[in-house]
């Protein structure tokens, strides 16, 4: 492969399309504004307005006057970047340097998504709202000792009941990999619902527990031994992500192609309340 026979448009499409399949916590959340995202430093106004407030009705009577709506704004900022850089050599044969270049770029389309997952983890955790922080849990495990993992998504699903957040198929729930091996050891999860409850791909949900969507990530946030489950509906937060800037050169002091590429994206939580976390352990 030479240079002019390189088409950063179709690697970038590639590169992007890897990038939604990796994602996790980003495939969670709503999409809403990613379209107006050109550059690194975008600022985006999202406008939203307060409760509009219901009255009793009593025949033959005056209305109140037309209340004025309270509108707020809250800002999306495109401010995390990172990028992937890398060459193939010109001694590589010609006729692989296709599949090598496309390993690559799923390669770097993995790396990026994983450290930008691991960024909206840490988003998500701080901007749960304070009263949807669940007390810890000592230990979760399958012996009778041990607090419930299926109990402990149930609580979950409470919380966000009690704050009236939509009950539309849409809520998740994004657990570590030793906490969903012990959900499978539960029949009230392996026997749940269809094929998708034996699901496993990555960037995919694996099954159903009361309501919520159950997805599996390496970057869930942790403390020491202690796992935060963070539950939702991808109302709370808003997320856009672009790669921007994807490009072809030679190195000057390499026989080589060489390809760079540019994530920028951002995120904000725009409704604390449709989010709810607890913090876990395992049984030991």
């Amino acid at each position: 492969m030479t240079i002019n026979n390189f088409t950063p448009n179709l690697w970038a499409g590639r590169a992007l399309a890897n990038l939604n399949d990796a994602h996790v916590y980003g495939n969670a959340l709503n999409r809403d504004y990613e379209g107006e995202i050109k550059q690194m430093g975008d600022r985006l106004r999202i406008q939203s307005i307060g409760r509009v407030t219901i009255r009793t009705y009593t025949k033959n009577t005056t209305i109140t006057a037309p209340e004025t709506l309270q509108d707020s704004e809250q800002i999306l900022i495109i401010d995390q970047g990172d990028y992937f850089n890398f060459a193939i050599d010109d001694v590589d044969a010609a006729q692989n340097k296709i599949t090598v270049m496309d390993e690559a770029m799923r390669d770097s389309a993995w790396g990026l998504s994983d450290v930008a997952d691991a960024y909206l983890a840490s988003l998500l955790e701080a901007g749960t709202a304070t009263a949807n922080i669940l007390t810890a849990l000592t230990s979760v495990g399958d012996d009778v000792t041990d607090d419930d993992a299926y109990k402990a998504i149930v609580d979950l699903d409470i919380k966000l009941n009690e704050n009236n957040v939509p009950r539309d198929g849409k809520r998740f729930v994004i657990v570590p990999p030793w906490f969903e091996g012990i959900l499978r050891l539960d029949q009230r999860f392996v026997s749940f619902g269809t094929a998708t409850n034996v699901e496993q791909l990555r960037g995919k949900p694996i099954g159903a527990v009361s309501g919520f969507s159950v997805w599996v990530s390496n970057n869930v946030p942790v403390s020491g031994s202690a796992y935060t489950l963070i539950a939702g509906h991808p109302i709370a937060a808003t997320y856009a992500e672009q790669i921007s800037e994807i490009k072809a050169y030679e190195p000057p002091d390499r026989f080589a192609d060489a390809v760079k590429g540019l994530h920028i994206y951002g995120a904000t939580v725009t409704r604390p309340y449709a989010l709810a976390r607890v913090a876990v352990t395992e049984a030991t």
